[in-house]
């Protein structure tokens, strides 16, 4: 008899009822040399398709085998290799839901087993909107300051909910991060006269996201800097 594989997918991929009685036997699994980590399964003594390792597992030699079970079995490869991807997408830096959606359409990844990637993504907390949020906020703050226009831009950008993004933004204080992200463009301003170093600033803190009037303080504020070190040094 076929035995139950297990995958929990046999029901959606069920051949037609004419064919539900047709077994075929594993004859053999044989590591692939081209791609580490899959197997390939042989059918009566033929090459049917490779899975990956973890799936082969739970399969034996002279095990039979309905249609139903096979396509349960390529069904779950398939989740298995989009999860893979997944993970390898994650390697560079924290995703959000929908960036991941994307990516796996892009690579041809049916939209029900990108659903089925994204559930054990959040189950296993390796996505979650609500922190990645967090962390792009973190990791502007840090390296590349932003207002929060900007910020609530990027984020919607990439899908995220506006109740994550909201709470990521709520403690942002963003005249301190004009602040440090104005102070080199203040630096090299520096010696021009006040209308052009005015509009070089509010210019260069506006395209950044920052209100007119966080980039209007902050520009005085260097301004005022600036007009002091020309002082000190006589000029």
């Amino acid at each position: 008899m076929a035995g139950d594989l297990g995958y929990g997918t046999a029901a959606m991929f069920a051949v037609p009822f004419a064919f539900m009685g047709m077994c075929v036997k594993l004859t053999e699994i044989r590591t692939q040399q081209r791609e580490r980590g899959r197997l390939n399964i042989y059918l009566d003594g033929e090459y049917a398709f490779s899975v990956q390792a973890i799936l082969a597992a739970r399969l034996t030699i002279g095990q039979e085998l309905s249609l139903a079970d096979v396509d349960a079995l390529k069904a779950a490869d398939a989740v298995e290799q989009a999860y893979e991807r997944a993970l390898t997408y994650l390697d560079y830096r924290p995703r959000s839901a929908n960036e991941m959606r994307r990516y796996l359409a892009r690579r041809m990844v049916t939209p029900q087993v990108i659903e089925q990637v994204i559930s054990r993504l959040e189950r296993s907390g390796l996505i979650d909107d609500g922190q990645f949020a967090a962390f792009w906020v973190e990791n502007r703050e840090a390296f590349r300051p932003r207002g929060a226009w900007a910020l609530r831009a990027e984020l919607r950008e990439k899908g995220v909910p506006e109740d994550a993004i909201e709470s990521a933004l709520c403690e942002l204080d963003e005249r301190a991060s004009a602040m440090r992200a104005a102070e080199p463009a203040a630096r090299r301003y520096a010696r021009q006269e006040r209308q052009e170093f005015v509009r070089h600033m509010l210019a260069f803190l506006q395209r950044r996201g920052f209100s007119y009037s966080v980039a209007r303080q902050v520009t005085e504020h260097y301004w005022e800097q600036a007009e002091g070190a020309r002082d000190s040094r006589g000029e």
